[in-house]
C-alpha cells in the first residue's frame, strides 16, 4: 500500500513498506550539490528521494531517475504527478544496460547512486525480493555503477556515491578501474566518539589524482541532532 511523507514546502512524496528513505538519502543530495543549469542522472532511485531533494534545494537544469524495481518507479511517477513537476524524467530499466541515447536534454553533467551496501550474497539475504535487491549487489555491484559512469559522463563530469565505511576499498578500487578518479571523500559518523558508519565519494571522470578529505560529519552531539545534520534536514 502506498502513502505519501511530507519533505518540505507541501511537497508530497509516495512512498511504501519496500521503498522508504533515510538520513543517507539526505546527505547524498547536500554532498553531490549539482549546479542549476547541469543535467543530473540519478541510479538506483528507490522512491527517488535523491533526486527529489535535489529538484527542491539545487534545482538542476534536468533529473533523470533509473530504477529497475517497478514498484519503486510507480511510486516516483505517482510524486511527480501529484506536485506537477517538469524536468523530472522518471525511467524503469537496468542500470547495466543504459547508454547516451536514453537520455534527452544534453549530456550528463552529475551521476548520484545511493548503491545496495552489502556485496552479492553475503550475509543474512532478505527472503522478499524488493528488500534483497536494495540492500545486496544481487542486480548490480558498484562496477557496475562506475562502469555506467565511465559511458555517460563526459570528461570531467562527477559521481557521487554514499556507502558503508566497510565497502571503502571496493569503491576506489572500482572507481579507478572505470576511469574515475576519487577527489573528495567525507566521513559519517554518528557521534564524535564512534567510527565512522558511511561514507560520501566524489569522484572526476578521467580527472587526475588528488583526494581531499574533507572535515567528518557528526549525526548526533549531547543535545540530539546536530546543527550540520539539521541544516540538511533543512530545519536550520
Amino acid at each position: 500500500m502506498f502513502e505519501t511523507e511530507e519533505l518540505a514546502d507541501g511537497f508530497k512524496i509516495y512512498v511504501s513498506e519496500n521503498h522508504r528513505f533515510g538520513t543517507d538519502a539526505f546527505l547524498l543530495a547536500n554532498f553531490s550539490a549539482p549546479r542549476n543549469n547541469e543535467v543530473v542522472l540519478d541510479l538506483c532511485s528507490g522512491c527517488g528521494i535523491v533526486g527529489f531533494l535535489l529538484f527542491l534545494t539545487k534545482k538542476p537544469k534536468l533529473i533523470h531517475t533509473v530504477e529497475i524495481q517497478k514498484e519503486a518507479v510507480d511510486l516516483m511517477s505517482l510524486t511527480v504527478a501529484e506536485n506537477e513537476l517538469a524536468n523530472f524524467d522518471v525511467q524503469l530499466g537496468d542500470l547495466r544496460n543504459l547508454n547516451g541515447n536514453a537520455f534527452k536534454g544534453g549530456n550528463v553533467n552529475l551521476i548520484v547512486c545511493n548503491p545496495p551496501y552489502k556485496a552479492g550474497f553475503t550475509g543474512l539475504l532478505s527472503k522478499k525480493e524488493d528488500a534483497a535487491i536494495a540492500r545486496h549487489e544481487v542486480m548490480c555491484t558498484i562496477g557496475d555503477v562506475c562502469k555506467v559512469a565511465n559511458k555517460l559522463l563526459g570528461v570531467g563530469g562527477r559521481l557521487c556515491l554514499c556507502q558503508r565505511s566497510e565497502r571503502l576499498v571496493d569503491t576506489l578500487v572500482a572507481m579507478r578501474a572505470n576511469k574515475i578518479e576519487p577527489k573528495r571523500i567525507r566521513f559519517v559518523s554518528s557521534k564524535i566518539e564512534k567510527s565512522p558508519w558511511l561514507f560520501l565519494i566524489e569522484g572526476r571522470r578521467l580527472g587526475r589524482p588528488f583526494l581531499k578529505i574533507e572535515p567528518p560529519l557528526f549525526l548526533e552531539d549531547d543535545s540530539g541532532a546536530t546543527p550540520e545534520l539539521l541544516k540538511i534536514y533543512g530545519f536550520a
